[in-house]
């Protein structure tokens, strides 16, 4: 796994641009985002919420929503895409992975808020995520969603990703990329800086 500094988790952040240009910031969330976070979930639609948690949830239980506001790799990673909205920075969307170092994997979910639904900004969260799991050196890239859920399935198509069964539930596809990036190609810059600050950690000699 690539070594986050994690007393410093803002040379991680990103900036993305929605359809029409706009900035959209994409930092890890942060102890003090729970009730920001918290209140995202709550503002999803019934349909938007049953998608990303794969079933029917309003908020996130309390556990959960510890887990999901501490960064670190035993609970995975949360990020959250923020904009300015009337001055404010708003909560537009948000992702959670984990990468899997005995397959190489780098599994992710993710949802944007519905009035943002349309802008490109899940297309463009979800090439950021591509740039994160290059960084940990994953070789594929994986998600779960509902066989119902049109639009992920419809954007992951577009993106590349090859789809498959679940073999743990028939109501659920996978869909599948594999990673072919080298680390000086990674287009996100924090990224590209990550992986080769991993690769010099890895050719250091043992002490």
């Amino acid at each position: 796994m690539t070594a986050l500094r994690f007393d410093n988790l803002e040379q991680y952040s990103d900036v993305l641009r929605s359809r029409r240009g706009d900035a959209v910031a994409v930092r890890f969330v942060e102890p003090r985002d729970a009730e920001e976070l918290q209140n995202y979930f709550r503002s999803l639609s019934t349909r938007s919420r049953y998608n990303r948690f794969l079933g029917a949830m309003s908020e996130l239980p309390q556990v959960l929503l510890d887990r999901f506001t501490h960064v670190g790799p035993d609970a995975g990673f949360t990020v959250i895409a923020t904009m300015h909205v009337d001055g404010f920075e708003t909560i537009v969307g948000e992702a959670r992975y984990a990468f899997h170092p005995d397959s190489g994997s780098f599994e992710f979910g993710l949802s944007i808020d519905d009035r943002w639904h349309g802008h490109g900004i899940c297309a463009a969260l979800l090439k950021n995520l591509e740039c994160r799991a290059a960084a940990f050196g994953a070789t594929s890239l994986f998600g779960d969603t509902l066989r119902s859920n049109a639009a992920m399935i419809s954007l992951a198509r577009k993106s590349g990703f090859v789809f498959g069964n679940n073999r743990d539930d028939w109501k659920l596809v996978r869909f599948e990329k594999p990673i072919a990036v080298a680390p000086k190609d990674i287009p996100c810059a924090s990224w590209r800086i990550a992986a080769a600050s991993r690769q010099l950690q890895m050719a250091a000699p043992a002490h």
